[in-house]
Parts: structure tokens; sequence; C-alpha cells
């Protein structure tokens, strides 16, 4: 058999591939591995964020390499009745900085950047180059794809990152501004919004404004001025851009896990990341969801690609079924109430207690906590609910959008 020989080949280098490589790397020294990408770097344009209290000890360890910021004295969040400080340690990672670290750590020969894959096997990948690579176990980590078995809508977002000439003195990070105007870029349509804004350092900001709605659709140039004025509002109008972001998520409702799964799967692959279902519904927080991943396959990796595909799967099917709930949410949100009133239901959510909310981002929520969230007299009809949770949203079919 010609080609490269390895016992993984992974393929993808986002966030996903790179903590699975990472995992891989401290669990097995000696096993051999190879992460593919596309792409020339690894983890794309892209910033993930996570509260302390999403990892346990086993979690921090696999992110001790990469330089994040931290926020220890806690963040806010802001809605047109209140402003609540929170006491959580928060955390924020920038793809660069993803990057430097996986190459500084992993052996040089695992690293196939600039390489696209056209095909995958249960064992092994060909190369859009021709070249093959024979490997024992393959794994997906490749993006999510459109489907028309998978049904919501859409957070949308646009962030830019400015450096001042003098100290700005923002402390802490606000994670959710719902204060702000709640009408979505295109003409009058209204939708959930808000700022997020993270002191980078001491002279440094990043801004971003997001969106949840049904249109899958970024201006980015009119939210790019939206971050002016905002930044402008707070007496920062004299900052040098540094960096931009800017992307379109899913806002998974509901849909066929099942059917979406079989229509994409590749017999004997592993599948893992958001193309195989590991996100968080609604908020789309990936870190804690990725590090437990990782950490799982690494303990697996001594299975077969079969037997590792079949334990993948068993998970993601785990993870649909206990994410139910924020599906649920995510109905209400967009079918539950007028556009311009979605910002009362996250304005009463925010009113939980802290412990609830941090298991909420990092998919933890408890049968308790469920109860909670429900309980009490709701930010939207009853009716209105009652046929929310009922609906079948719109198709997720992504096409591709300036």
């Amino acid at each position: 058999m010609g080609g490269r020989e390895t016992d993984v080949a992974i393929v993808g280098g986002g966030l996903a591939g790179g903590l699975i490589a990472l995992a891989l790397h401290r669990a097995q020294p000696d096993l051999r591995f190879q992460l593919i990408e596309a792409g020339e770097t690894l983890g794309g344009h892209h910033r993930w964020s996570w509260f302390d209290s999403d990892l346990g000890h086993e979690g921090r360890a696999l992110l001790s390499p990469f330089t994040y910021v931290a926020w220890d004295q806690g963040y806010e969040v802001a809605f047109p009745q209140y402003r609540r400080p929170m006491r959580a340690g928060y955390r924020s990672l920038a793809s660069a900085d993803f990057d430097a670290a996986l190459r500084e750590i992993l052996p040089e020969r695992t690293l196939s950047l600039g390489q696209r894959v056209c095909e995958l096997y249960a064992n092994g990948v060909t190369l859009q180059s021709g070249e093959r690579i024979n490997a024992r176990t393959v794994i997906d980590c490749r993006s999510v794809l459109p489907s028309q078995h998978l049904l919501g809508g859409w957070q949308i977002f646009a962030g830019r990152h400015f450096k001042y000439d003098r100290p700005h003195g923002i402390t802490q990070p606000m994670i959710m501004d719902a204060s702000i105007d709640q009408h979505a870029p295109a003409g009058n349509r209204s939708a959930y919004r808000f700022m997020y804004v993270l002191p980078l350092a001491e002279d440094e900001l990043f801004f971003e404004d997001t969106y949840y709605d049904e249109a899958r659709a970024l201006d980015e140039d009119l939210l790019s001025r939206r971050i002016d004025q905002y930044a402008a509002d707070m007496g920062f109008a004299d900052g040098v851009e540094i960096g931009r972001e800017k992307g379109i998520l899913p806002v998974i409702t509901g849909g066929n896990f099942k059917a979406y799964r079989a229509s994409i799967e590749i017999p004997g692959v592993a599948m893992a990341g958001a193309r195989g279902g590991f996100s968080h519904p609604l908020t789309s927080y990936t870190m804690p969801i990725a590090v437990e991943n990782a950490l799982a396959i690494a303990s697996h990796a001594h299975l077969s690609g079969p037997l590792l595909a079949h334990f993948v799967r068993g998970r993601a099917n785990e993870h649909w079924r206990k994410t139910a709930i924020y599906r649920a949410l995510g109905r209400m949100l967009f079918k539950a109430t007028e556009p311009e009133r979605r910002v009362n239901i996250f304005q009463r959510f925010y009113q939980l207690p802290e412990e609830l909310i941090e298991r909420f981002y990092a998919c933890h929520t408890t049968l308790p906590d469920q109860v909670r969230i429900l309980s009490g007299k709701p930010p939207v009809s009853i009716p209105r609910a009652i046929r929310a949770l009922a609906s079948k949203g719109k198709p997720l079919l992504m096409e591709k959008t300036e």
C-alpha cells in the first residue's frame, strides 16, 4: 500500500482537531498522528471564550500551554432593566495564540498545513494533491455542513480589536450588553442583539456586535459602524484597529440528528467538532465541549477506526439528548415572541443564580436547573410558548453569503 503511514489522521485543524491532536500527544507521545488542515494556520480567525468553572483539572491542564487572557474578578451583563456584575472567572483565547502554541508543542512532522483533503476512508485519506495517507484511525473535524435535517436560525457577529495610546481603565469583560437598540441590520427588522467587550490588555479593547435572527445575512460594514458608535459612546473613538473577525453560526432548535449524521457520515470514520454535533445549540460556546471530547478521544485512541467512530457517535447522540433544553429555548427565542421583545427572555434568564448560568453555558444543565429556568412568570405568553415548543423551524441550509 503506497503513501505515508500514520496511526491517526485528524482532518481539520480548528479548535476540535487541534485539541484532539494536543490531547493525543500528551497522552501517548509515541503515537503517530497527522493533523491535516486546508489553511496555512491552525484555528482559523476566531476567538474562543469560556468560564473558568467550565473546565475541571484535566481540562485546565490541556489548555495550560496556551497563552490566553484571564479575568479572575468576574464580568458584567446589561439589559434594559438592570446591569449585573457576575463573580465567575472568564477566559479568552485568540486563534493566533492557539496556532503558535500548537506549532511549538506538536512535532513538525505531525502537521500537514495547506493540504486539502478530497476523500476520507476508514483507513486513510487522499489529499487533493493525490497523495494518500494511510491510517489506522481517521477523525473528521472539518467545518459544519448545511443540512435540511437540522432546524433553527442564526447567530451573526462581527468583531473589531482596537489599540489605544493610553490605558482604557476597563478591568472586566462585558459579555452581554443587551441594553442597546435591538434592531437587526436589515431595515426595521428586530432581533435579539447585544454588544460584547473584552479588555484584552490595558490599552486594547475587543468589541463584537452579535445578534440572533432567522435570516442569514451579515452586513459587516453596518456592524462595523455600529461598533464605532458604541466605542465612541464609551469614550474610545480614537483606537487603531489591529484585528477583526466575523461569522455566522447555526442556532439549532430542532431536527433529526440521526438523519443528519447519516447524510454525511463516512463508515468507519469518527466525526468530531461541530460537524459531529458537538456544539452548544443556543450559545455556540464550544471550548468546554471540545476539551471534554478531546480528552475522551485521547483516552480511547487505542481503538480501531470503526470502534472509535462508534464510541464518538455514542457521545454525539448523548450530547444531542442532553442539549434538548437549549433547542427548546431556541424555539421560544425565535417563535414565542415578537423580535423586539426577545431581549426579555435573556433578561429574565440572567436574573437566575450564577452557578446555574455557568452550567448552562458548559452544557451541564441539571434537571433542577431546567425546572428553575422554566418556572415562575414566563417572559413570553404561555400559548405562544406552547406553540413555539411544538414548532419545527426552518432548515439550516447555509448558502454562501458575504
